[in-house]
């Protein structure tokens, strides 16, 4: 039984085009971020006990991130459409727990649970709104428009909190170490982060004042790669971090 299904498992395999980039960024995502959370998980015992818990949050969400990415690999092999579900249920879980890393690391600062829930609001009006507008852009192109825009709104202002509201002052208060930190981070939330808007004009452009995004193709391939380089990379910075202050 175990050798048939191993078979199996081989032919289904073996019918993968090899110019799929997609699938291969599907399946990439899914093992490198397997691999940063085992990574993550068992430096947790090596970490000062004042980052244990944000090195436990990177663990969380590229294990998450993981998972979702074993499924949406799974659906698109199958059905080869966008496993838009999944990716937001995926998103939903994993953008607050990468909020939750600027109150971790601004907290000995003086940073405030109110500071908390601006972001984790704010990351879930984004996502939420994004989701509309993506399921239903295709029926109705004022929707497309009107979501996207609140959704542009609330990333704005993660960015306006991170570059130049509390958590930028907390995190110069915080010390050089943690203030190199959130710039860094930063970069992430207003470049890495900035893929998935193009993503999403690139989905909903047909018949849209922005139809020439989605000259840019596939948009699961720069979400794969986008999500690997931004939870990834967050995980790394907290890492980091970590060391320069144990």
């Amino acid at each position: 039984m175990s050798a048939l299904l191993d078979i199996t498992l081989l032919a289904d395999v073996s019918k993968i085009d090899p110019t799929d980039y997609v699938s291969f960024t599907f399946f990439i995502g899914c093992m490198a971020m397997m691999a940063a959370s085992v990574f993550f998980f068992f430096e947790i015992s090596n970490t000062d006990k004042a980052w244990k818990t944000s090195l436990l949050v990177s663990g969380l969400i590229t294990f998450i991130a993981a998972v979702h990415y074993y499924y949406m690999r799974d659906y698109y092999m199958a059905n080869h459409e966008s496993p838009t579900f999944f990716r937001y249920v995926d998103w939903l879980l994993t953008v607050p727990l990468m909020c939750v890393e600027f109150y971790l690391i601004t907290k000995k600062a003086g940073a405030k649970i109110d500071l908390l829930w601006k972001l984790i609001f704010a990351a879930v009006v984004m996502l939420v709104t994004g989701y509309l507008g993506e399921v239903g852009g295709a029926a109705d192109n004022t929707n497309a428009t009107l979501w996207g825009t609140v959704s542009a709104i609330a990333y704005f202002y993660i960015v306006y909190l991170i570059w130049a509201g509390d958590v930028k002052k907390l995190a110069a208060a915080a010390g050089p170490a943690v203030a190199k930190a959130n710039s860094v981070l930063g970069w992430f939330v207003l470049v890495g982060w900035a893929i998935y808007p193009l993503g999403y004009l690139a989905g909903t452009g047909a018949g849209q004042w922005y139809e020439s995004f989605s000259a840019l193709g596939n948009i699961d391939l720069y979400y794969n790669i986008a999500d690997a380089i931004n939870k990834i990379g967050f995980g790394l910075v907290i890492y980091s971090l970590s060391r320069s202050n144990s």
